[in-house]
């Protein structure tokens, strides 16, 4: 990105932002100004590979990386690991747990959340 004011404006009205995920419900919030303002469905972790739970931040993001992680990747900085929320190849995987423990969403719901999230972005997994 190159640096202008404006990019500068829009890094601002991002980090207003933050997510929460809820393992047990399998939905993604997207909070803003302490409310939610949007909710979608993902897929989670299987039992013998889980999605970490703690507080994290969007430390990358891909765009396009095709295959099972969809039209973009959202890494997470969880240090023991390499996690992230990404799109999906197998939209039948939403509502289950079944993934390696990334968090998995449709891919028009990551193409959404990405207008509001970029790297530096919390991240809370409960």
């Amino acid at each position: 990105m190159i640096d202008c004011p404006y990019n500068e404006y829009v890094r601002s009205l991002r980090a207003q932002y933050r997510i929460t995920i809820n393992v047990k419900e399998k939905h993604l919030y997207l909070i803003r100004d302490g409310k939610i303002f949007k909710s979608y469905p993902v897929a989670v972790g299987k039992p013998a590979s889980p999605t970490p739970k703690g507080t994290f931040k969007i430390e990358n993001v891909g765009i396009n990386p095709g295959g099972p992680f969809g039209v973009r990747w959202l890494g997470l900085d969880a240090p023991y690991g390499d996690y992230g929320i990404h799109g999906t190849n197998n939209p039948s995987s939403i509502g289950k747990e079944i993934s390696n423990g990334c968090i998995r969403m449709q891919n028009r719901d990551i193409l959404d959340l990405v207008k509001y999230v970029w790297v530096g972005t919390v991240v809370k997994i409960v």
